[in-house]
């Protein structure tokens, strides 16, 4: 109970942060779609699709082989942080001076003629991304989660504050509306014509201001390539590199290769880039699953690599998944029945709300990849991190194919699909071969049963509607209770032993 008291700890001290950091950025939906033209929001859906990929290849897996071989091979982690970090250092700034150089051809084969300056700032963005990894997950390791998660938080501020400032305030103080005494200041930079550009700026500048803090708050860096280190350490993450790279095609390429796949005209009133803009927005909805899961990795990963030689540890990861999946059925169940409410919140132009089916979809899609990040660990610890390739390439072929094959014919609703399949694929994938390798004593049914019980409420409670919004409101409350008072009868014993380990200072 102890060391799943300590991975709840920290796994909401990560989700908290998250929950609220997120939920400050949250704000930046009404504002992108109440002032930003949709097509905008497809540039930007598509641009951060780009840069999630290439995320991936500035840091080319080398966060989980720091967790790795800081842990239980024997070295001393601060010199596996020291060598780490130059390595990772010196390929980001190689790959971004790169992508600086190459940014106006980019901008012709992405079809941004005239907008060379975005992809140079996404090579900025990319680079500074890379120089924060480590530092960040020298945190994690260290248990410093309080640390990382203001400065997340921090950082969610400053971005959203520059959003706000280029996009409402300068908007409205050039119209006239407010603050005329800045006039003169603003007018001199202000560009109307800017949308997706302002919102890449914010990112970049905040960024910025963050890369020195981290910095100095994670710790000392002196610059050591020792090849007796790098060696294995770059051998393990190879396979992680093409794992991020196929898992990247999974979670983000439904969003960039969307306006792509969807025949023109397919809804009425918008062009294909806009269409890819609600798809975008809508994607944003299902933001709260994704944040938990994101919180669960933090704290997770360090801490499984930490257990790895704990003679109990499949017990452990066994329970670990149950709850973990319990948690987010019964959080998957909540928003769904409130997806329509939350949509009227949050969408102020109108032509969003005609994806709202798509999110109960999504949100069972990133419930799957949580489940495959618990189920991961055992290539993990076991060094076979080939395995995470085939798997995550499979995924990848998977979602692609869904794309291609489903957008044209069912639009929004076949692109939710894609990261869905994609997820339930490599799940099951990695599932099946995980327990040959490294059996663990999963409660397979019994967690199979909540995804389809909860799964059926949420699209059930979604679709419900009786016209009357507060007779909606009560059936929808309704169905959260029950599925709460499922799981009360069925974890009775369980939760009283939790409730007792977590009373207990």
């Amino acid at each position: 109970m102890g060391l799943l008291k300590k991975l709840a700890g920290q796994s909401a001290i990560y989700g908290i942060s998250s929950i609220l950091g997120k939920s400050i950025n949250f704000l930046l939906v009404p504002l992108y779609t109440g002032y930003l033209p949709k097509e905008d929001l497809g540039s930007f859906t598509m641009l951060y699709a780009l840069i999630a990929f290439l995320n991936v290849v500035f840091t080319f897996g080398m966060e989980t082989s720091y967790f790795r071989f800081a842990t239980g091979k024997g070295l001393d982690p601060k010199t596996v942080f020291q060598n780490a970090q130059t390595l990772v250092t010196v390929v980001g700034l190689s790959l971004g001076v790169i992508l600086f150089l190459f940014a106006g051809k980019l901008s012709l084969l992405f079809e941004y003629e005239g907008k060379t300056h975005l992809f140079q700032w996404a090579a900025m963005i990319l680079t500074i991304d890379a120089l924060m990894a480590l530092p960040f997950a020298r945190l994690r390791l260290e248990g410093r989660s309080l640390t990382f998660a203001l400065l997340k938080l921090l950082n969610i501020l400053l971005n959203v504050g520059f959003n706000v400032l280029f996009i409402v305030l300068a908007y409205h103080i050039v119209a006239g509306e407010i603050l005329q005494v800045l006039y003169p200041f603003v007018i001199d930079w202000y560009n109307p014509e800017w949308g997706v550009d302002y919102i890449l700026l914010a990112n970049l500048l905040a960024n910025l201001l963050i890369l020195p803090i981290i910095w100095k708050l994670a710790g000392q860096w002196k610059i050591q390539l020792k090849r007796s280190i790098l060696s294995p350490m770059w051998k393990y993450a190879l396979p992680l590199l093409f794992m991020g790279l196929a898992g990247v095609t999974n979670e983000v390429f439904s969003r960039g290769l969307f306006e792509y796949s969807l025949p023109e005209n397919f809804y009425p009133g918008l062009t294909s880039r806009e269409a890819g803009g609600v798809f975008g927005a809508n994607f944003k909805l299902a933001i709260l699953m994704s944040l938990i899961i994101q919180a669960f990795k933090y704290a997770a990963e360090p801490f499984f690599f930490q257990q790895a030689e704990n003679k109990n540890n499949p017990q452990l990861f066994a329970r670990v998944m149950h709850w973990f999946i319990i948690f987010c059925t019964f959080l998957m169940v909540a928003v769904s029945v409130n997806l329509k409410l939350i949509g009227e919140l949050f969408f102020q132009a109108e032509g969003y709300a005609t994806a709202l089916p798509m999110v109960p979809i999504l949100l069972m899609g990133y419930l799957f990849l949580g489940i495959y990040y618990n189920l991961s660990i055992w290539f993990k610890i076991t060094d076979q991190t080939q395995y995470s390739f085939y798997i995550t390439l499979i995924g990848a072929v998977v979602t692609i194919i869904i794309i291609l094959t489903l957008v044209p014919v069912l639009g929004f609703i076949g692109g939710a699909l894609s990261t869905f399949g994609s997820y339930l694929v490599m799940t099951l994938l990695c599932y099946f071969i995980g327990q040959k390798h490294y059996p663990i004593p999963y409660q397979t049914k019994k967690d199979t049963g909540y995804l389809l019980i909860a799964f059926t409420l949420s699209y059930g409670g979604f679709l419900l509607d009786t016209g009357s919004l507060v007779l909606n409101f009560t059936l929808h409350s309704s169905i959260i209770l029950l599925y709460g008072v499922l799981i009360f009868l069925l974890e009775k014993k369980e939760l009283n032993l939790l409730l007792k380990s977590f009373s207990n200072k």
